[in-house]
Formats: structure tokens, C-alpha cells, sequence
């Protein structure tokens, strides 16, 4: 597996990102999920708003950014919005290592879980996410924001096919012991 570097997102990258989310929405038609891969990309407004707070990540790898994970925080959790890979840099292990960066940076803050919804039948979303220490979170185990993104996303009509919310437990960083 292929490690590339994470870093901060430029201002003037959106458009890279915009790009790297069309490119990798694409696979959807694969799967009949046409209305899926037409979806827009985040907007530039969400793309830099997510940088100005500090949530939005890329990953170079040979010199380009290649891949970028938006974050963002959910009834106290570290929420993963968003994170594509472009389809040429797919399987070499990049969306896996931002989601390490992620819950790493998660647990810096004090933070105990990351959260995120997916399609629970797509093979790169929720079976990719268990495989990556996610496991399904029931309904009445949503907390009010996370409730809220769901209702956001019914609205959207992302419910066609089948979403869960997915957590995964990190734990807040303790105190090192001296030895």
C-alpha cells in the first residue's frame, strides 16, 4: 500500500476537490446508482468552509493531491462527512490512512468516536467502513445532530437506497505513563 502525505487543503485546491468527488462518484453507475454519481460535488462554499474550521484534509501521493477527507463534529464526535479518492489512485490504501489521520487527530481532541452515514449495500462504503473498526449504529442510538443529518439526507433523497450511520470508538488520548 501506497502512503502519501496528509496535509491541510489549500484554498485554491477546491476545485482539485470538486474534481476528485465527480471522478470518484463516478463507480456508482456501476451499481445503478445513477442519481448517485450525478450528485453534485460539496460546494466551493462547503469545501472552504470545512477548510476555515480546519476539517478539510488532502492527501498527495507522487506530487498530487490524489484524494481529501472533509470532517466536521457531530453530538461531540468526530463526524467524516466526505473523504474520495480519485479512481486512479483508488486501492493503494489512501482512504483508510485519512481515516487513521482522522481518529488520531479525533483522539488529540478528546474526542471518544468518529461517526459517519453511508449506503449499507455500496462495497466501498459501509462494508469498507466495518472492515475499518465502524460498526452500524441503530436509530434510537443517534444523538440529535447525527438524527439531523439523516433527516437532511431523507430530504435529499439519498434514501432511496438503503444508509446507516456508522460509529467507531477511539477513545480520548490518556496520559502517558513514566517509566
Amino acid at each position: 500500500m501506497s502512503r502519501g502525505r496528509i496535509r491541510p487543503a489549500r484554498r485554491d485546491e477546491v476545485p482539485d476537490l470538486q474534481a476528485i468527488e465527480v471522478a470518484a462518484g463516478a463507480a456508482f453507475r456501476e451499481l445503478g446508482m445513477d442519481a448517485v454519481a450525478d450528485d453534485p460535488p460539496p460546494s466551493a462554499e462547503v469545501l472552504a468552509g470545512g477548510r476555515d474550521r480546519g476539517g478539510l484534509w488532502v492527501l498527495e501521493d507522487g506530487g498530487a493531491v490524489v484524494a481529501y477527507l472533509l470532517d466536521d463534529v457531530v453530538d461531540g464526535d468526530a463526524h467524516l462527512e466526505q473523504v474520495s479518492v480519485h479512481p486512479r489512485a483508488a486501492r493503494r490504501g489512501h482512504g483508510a490512512q485519512l481515516v487513521e489521520d482522522l481518529a488520531r487527530r479525533a483522539r488529540e481532541a478528546g474526542r471518544s468516536a468518529l461517526t459517519l452515514t453511508t449506503y449499507t449495500d455500496v462495497p466501498w462504503n459501509a462494508p469498507y467502513y466495518a472492515r475499518l473498526g465502524f460498526r452500524p449504529v441503530a436509530d434510537d442510538e443517534l444523538g440529535p445532530e447525527l438524527r439531523a443529518v439523516r433527516r437532511t439526507e431523507v430530504a435529499r433523497g439519498l434514501d432511496r437506497w438503503p444508509r446507516t450511520a456508522m460509529r467507531r470508538d477511539v477513545g480520548p488520548v490518556t496520559g502517558r505513563r513514566g517509566g
